[in-house]
C-alpha cells in the first residue's frame, strides 16, 4: 500500500465516523453538550503534535538508531511473509502498548496518561487525548520504526490503517456494536468479535466513571487493536453494556485541569487542589462507594 493510500484511508475513516457521530446526533447530545474549549485545545494539540512531532521522532529516530547500530540488517525481513509481519506488528507494538497503556494507570505514569480519561465524553475526539511524552516514550512506536528499518514498511501501511479503524471505532460517540449485539443470528460472531478486538462496549467500560454499576472497569480493557490481550491476561471485563458516565471523579469535585498541564506534564505542573499533575502531589482518593476512575 502506498503512503498515498494509507493517508486517503486514514482520513476517509476520520470522516466516517465522525459523520456516523453527527448523523447518530450523538456528537450533539453527547460531545458537543460536554466539552469545553479547554478539551478541544488538548485534542487538537495533542493530534497534531502526535502527526508532527512524537510519531515521526519516533520512527526516525530509530531508524537512525538501527542505522547505526546495525547497518547490516537493513531490508533483513523483507523476505517475511505478510501473515507472518502482521504477527510481527501485533506483538512489537500492539502486544507492547497494551502494556504501556496498563502501566499508565500505576501512579508512576498516570500522569502521563490521565488526560485520556479527563474527557466527560466519548468520541474519536479523545483517541489521541493524551499527555505528549505518552505517546513519545511510547515502546510500540519505536518498534515499529525498527521493523520499518528491517523491511516490513510496506505491511505497516496497511497494518496501522486497520488498527486506527477499530480505535476510532472503540472512542466513536457512535457505537456500532449497539444494534449488532441486538441480531441474534449475529450472537455467535459478535462474542468472537468482542473478545478479538476493541470495541465501544469495552472500552467505553475503561473510561467509566465508576465501577459501581458493574459495567465500568478502568482498571482493565486495555486494548488497542486487539482486545484478546485483555483476555490472554486477565484484564478482560464483557458486559455488551455502556456506561452512564465517563470521566475522573476529582475533575468533578475540583474543577477540570488546564490543558497545557495535562499536555505538557511534567513540564506544566498543576496548582489545582488534589491533582495527580504535580511531582509527589497525593493523587486525590475518593471515599468508599464513590468509585472514582483513579489509576
Amino acid at each position: 500500500m502506498s503512503p498515498l493510500l494509507q493517508n486517503s484511508l486514514i482520513v476517509t475513516l476520520i470522516l466516517g465516523f465522525a459523520l456516523m457521530e453527527y448523523t447518530s446526533r450523538r456528537y450533539r447530545t453527547k460531545v458537543a453538550a460536554n466539552a469545553s474549549a479547554n478539551d478541544t485545545k488538548l485534542e487538537l494539540l495533542m493530534f497534531l503534535s502526535l502527526v508532527a512531532i512524537a510519531q515521526p521522532v519516533a520512527l526516525l529516530g530509530s531508524n537512525a538508531l538501527c542505522t547505526w547500530l546495525m547497518p547490516a540488517q537493513r531490508g533483513a525481513w523483507e523476505g517475511l511473509p505478510w501473515w507472518a509481519a502482521v504477527g510481527v506488528f501485533l506483538v512489537a507494538d500492539d502486544m507492547t502498548q497494551y502494556w504501556w497503556h496498563r502501566i499508565s494507570h500505576t501512579p508512576l505514569l498516570w500522569p502521563l496518561h490521565r488526560a485520556h480519561h479527563s474527557a466527560k465524553y466519548m468520541s474519536i475526539r479523545v483517541t489521541y487525548r493524551n499527555n505528549f511524552f505518552y505517546y513519545l516514550l511510547m515502546p510500540g512506536l519505536w518498534m515499529a520504526g525498527v521493523l520499518i528499518f528491517l523491511g516490513l514498511g510496506k505491511v505497516y501501511t496497511g497494518y496501522i490503517v486497520v488498527k486506527i479503524a477499530v480505535i476510532l471505532g472503540a472512542h466513536c460517540a457512535w457505537a456500532w456494536d449497539e444494534p449488532l449485539y441486538r441480531i441474534k443470528a449475529l450472537q455467535p460472531i459478535m462474542w468472537v468479535v468482542e473478545r478479538t478486538i476493541s470495541t465501544p462496549a469495552t472500552h467505553w467500560a475503561h473510561h467509566a466513571l465508576t465501577n459501581d454499576d458493574g459495567v465500568g472497569h478502568y482498571k482493565g480493557n486495555f486494548g488497542n487493536l486487539l482486545f484478546f490481550w485483555d483476555v490472554l491476561f486477565g484484564s478482560a471485563h464483557i458486559t455488551r453494556r455502556y456506561p452512564a458516565a465517563v470521566g475522573l471523579h476529582d475533575d468533578r469535585l475540583f474543577g477540570d485541569e488546564h490543558w497545557a498541564d495535562q499536555m505538557f506534564y511534567p513540564l506544566a505542573q498543576s496548582t489545582r487542589e488534589h491533582s495527580a499533575l504535580r511531582p509527589g502531589a497525593r493523587q486525590y482518593e475518593p471515599p468508599a462507594g464513590a468509585g472514582a476512575s483513579q489509576a
